[in-house]
């Protein structure tokens, strides 16, 4: 049997890219600068129901120790539901949640929206009793990222 690929599917994966150059770290290609990119991520996270813990603005701390850093936005957000179902597993995992997001430029003046993997922090404590958490975080991710990163 023939299975066919849905073309916005086929257009997603062209426009969008992922690299997982560190071990458990994905970094999303961003069509829009850093404060487009984070603002973008966090009216989809609201959007979605989740909760905005914070939002840090590095480059802004750096420039009142008189430093120059290229624009780096830190957003923390999650779901304390979702968390606290990570957290019943292992309560250790809250050293990694709530989730994070870092809208960034490289040196090149690329901007990339980068997040943990959820593979890697449910291998980092074993949690093995959540797959269908695991399998909701990873699709928000995905979905959250794409709507920060893509027009």
């Amino acid at each position: 049997m023939k299975k066919t690929i849905p073309l916005l599917t086929i257009l997603l994966l062209l426009t969008v890219t992922v690299v997982q150059a560190e071990p458990g770290l994905m970094n999303v290609s961003s069509q829009f600068g850093v404060q487009e990119t984070a603002d973008r991520f966090v009216a989809a996270v609201e959007k979605a129901g989740l909760k905005v813990f914070s939002r840090i603005d590095h480059a802004a701390g750096a420039a009142k120790v008189d430093k120059s850093l290229r624009p780096t936005q830190l957003i923390i957000f999650g779901s304390p539901k979702v968390g606290t179902a990570l957290l019943t597993s292992d309560q250790r995992v809250g050293i990694d949640l709530p989730l994070k997001a870092l809208a960034w430029q490289d040196a090149e003046g690329k901007v990339w929206l980068s997040y943990n993997s959820p593979d890697y922090l449910f291998n980092r404590f074993a949690i093995n009793d959540r797959a269908k958490v695991k399998k909701k975080i990873t699709g928000a991710l995905a979905k959250l990222s794409q709507s920060a990163t893509q027009p």
